[in-house]
């Protein structure tokens, strides 16, 4: 990833937090083995997305299985974070990602984890899709159409965001949930006009005659910012601190792999997501991945003397959220300040 990038996007998120009211490498200690002060539990479970990151990395270089040998993983495929939030609430998970807003959402809500690493800052990644036949050309067409979008996820809330932004009422749009698979067969059918999607879904929208109308880094530049970040649950956490310490190494050796962007990369990445070399590079390059020491910085986690702006984010997030009816109370900052592990840079 290009540092200009990451420049523009820690800006971005600078920008967002205004409107409301910053990779090196580094090694960590091994986690200890049975019969010392903390043994490694007989199985991890990781709930992740098919979204390009470090962590997807990880997965398709057995990353976590070389630092944990010995230790069952089991890494459990999501559609969307809804989904996320109830496995972590029946303990399924110990490890998983979730966008933004369910995350808010989930924090808001008392769910039983926290957040220990920002994955990515969400760019061109996710976009609104429409169909060259839909008559759409730029977004003030958007009334009287069918849009799909997976309800409560990220791209759910920047294409709320967008139309907000835009002045187009929600009514005035026809907004359907649907999954990206979902998403994929209704456009085949015919049964959408477009689409408010991800990757790798959104790449095959372009290949069946799509056209893109708006991304999220425009809504981002606008004032709604997006991401994925990584949470834990709180008994795993607790009880194995240096896992997810390790966990975190594995991630920040995952994330200085993916910006390099070797042929081998961009090779496992391309089967992770199902799409071809060419435009895996292109995936690749539409969200900004964050390593370890971006964690701690101002514009991120922060620390716990010195937070960052995610509770900011996180705050302004649970406040669109709320007007949305998607919540039921308006969540100040320090709920979301006490839900980040800053013990694990400790």
């Amino acid at each position: 990833m290009k540092e200009r990038q990451k420049t523009v996007f820690a800006a971005v998120m600078a920008t967002v937090i205004v409107l409301a009211a910053g990779g090196c490498q580094r090694t960590k200690p091994p986690v200890e083995k049975s019969g010392s002060a903390e043994a490694l539990p007989s199985e991890i479970r990781l709930g992740y997305f098919q979204s390009p990151n470090g962590e997807l990395l990880a997965k398709g270089l057995g990353l976590v299985e070389k630092r944990f040998p010995g230790v069952k993983i089991s890494w459990i495929l999501f559609e969307v974070g809804r989904d996320v939030n109830t496995a972590m609430a029946s303990n399924s998970l110990d490890f998983a990602t979730i966008g933004t807003p369910p995350g808010t959402s989930g924090i808001a809500n008392g769910l039983p984890y926290k957040i220990y690493y920002i994955h990515d800052v969400i760019g061109t990644s996710e976009a609104l899709v429409v169909k060259e036949s839909s008559g759409i050309r730029v977004i003030g067409d958007l009334p009287g159409k069918i849009i799909a979008a997976p309800f409560s996820s990220t791209s759910h809330f920047s294409f709320l965001a967008a139309l907000r932004q835009n002045g187009i009422p929600e009514s005035a749009v026809t907004i359907l949930d649907m999954n990206a698979p979902d998403i994929i067969a209704a456009w085949t059918r015919n049964n959408i006009e477009g689409a408010y999607v991800w990757q790798p879904a959104q790449s095959r929208l372009l290949e069946a005659g799509g056209r893109v109308i708006i991304t999220s880094e425009q809504v981002a530049a606008a004032g709604d910012l997006t991401g994925e970040f990584g949470i834990v649950n709180n008994t795993f956490a607790e009880k194995y601190p240096n896992a997810v310490k390790a966990y975190i190494a594995i991630l920040d050796e995952a994330t200085a792999l993916y910006r390099e962007g070797s042929p081998e990369t961009v090779s496992v990445l391309a089967s992770e997501l199902g799409l071809s070399v060419e435009d895996t590079e292109v995936t690749m390059g539409q969200v900004v991945v964050l390593d370890e020491a971006d964690q701690t910085s101002a514009a991120y986690l922060g620390t716990a003397l010195n937070p960052g702006q995610l509770p900011d984010l996180l705050e302004k997030t649970g406040e669109f959220l709320y007007k949305q009816g998607a919540l039921t109370f308006q969540p100040g900052k320090e709920v979301f300040r006490k839900a980040i592990g800053y013990e694990f840079y400790e």
